[in-house]
């Protein structure tokens, strides 16, 4: 039986009486998004039940680019364009520039670095599948290569010694805070995206530790994290032996904590 279609405002009202703050946009793109009358009602309807918008249209804005988010995969927030753009003001012009992206959902990271950076040289990683399928879709043009796995453990040996952009956007929500988030993200999104443990350090801390190993000399490490985590951060950046960093953006509110390995015979790290 033919759906009889929606018009923009009753598209508009159905968002609106859900709670959607911004129910005119995210109207305007489901409507751009869906092909016929029955998949603007069955997206919609998926919004209204607490689906992110993300997943229901299947990509995000970020830097510019159009990332493709499957159901499942971590979104990627704005204030993470915080990091792209500290990571490309540390992007030498010297030589082709070794990129590699940990914890990277849907590769939004990689791929933005990648765009801006021609002939860099792209790999990414995760330990969930869904987001390195979803990963290998955003990063395919790029030229770049996707592996599944925990941190460094996937990359290939070849790397050692020769990476000079590491981002890594590791979850830091302390595990006591998880079901404190919205519902979008508690319930839609991997707990293995969102969980850093006791204080929210805990990933950061291992990358931290085995950063110095992969990172090039000069190379530098990236990561977000919040204001009150941001003490902790830095220390882990110089227990792991790099320069520590950070970098904030009052209108994003955003956090990234840097750490730049040292070439031999330099300084040691410190904040």
């Amino acid at each position: 039986m033919p759906v009889e279609p929606f018009s923009p405002s009753e598209v508009v009202g159905r968002l609106r009486g859900a709670g959607c703050v911004f129910a005119e946009d995210e109207a305007e793109l489901i409507l751009a998004a869906a092909e016929g009358p029955a998949e603007v009602a069955a997206m919609v309807e998926r919004r209204v039940s607490g689906l992110p918008l993300e997943h229901v249209v299947g990509w995000a804005e970020f830097c510019g680019l159009k990332v493709a988010v499957d159901t499942g995969v971590f979104v990627p927030r704005r204030r993470t364009e915080f990091l792209v753009q500290q990571a490309l003001a540390a992007a030498g012009t010297a030589r082709p520039l070794v990129i590699v992206d940990l914890c990277c959902g849907s590769g939004a990271l990689g791929a933005a670095l990648a765009s801006a950076l021609p002939g860099a040289e792209l790999h990414a990683a995760d330990i969930e599948p869904a987001a390195v399928a979803c990963a290998r879709r955003n990063v395919a043009a790029l030229g770049g290569r996707v592996y599944e796995g925990d941190l460094f453990a996937p990359l290939p040996p070849g790397l050692r010694g020769r990476v000079d952009l590491l981002t890594a956007n590791v979850p830091y929500v302390p595990t006591d805070e998880v079901g404190l988030l919205p519902p979008e993200a508690r319930d839609h999104e991997p707990l293995v995206a969102l969980d850093g443990g006791s204080d929210g350090l805990d990933i950061m801390r291992r990358v931290a530790l085995a950063a110095p190993d992969w990172l090039a000399p000069g190379g530098t490490l990236f990561v977000e994290t919040s204001e009150r985590q941001a003490p902790g951060a830095l220390a882990a950046m110089s227990a792991g032996g790099l320069r520590a960093g950070l970098a904030t953006s009052e209108e994003l509110y955003a956090h990234v904590v840097t750490g730049v390995r040292q070439a031999r015979g330099g300084p040691g790290g410190g904040s």
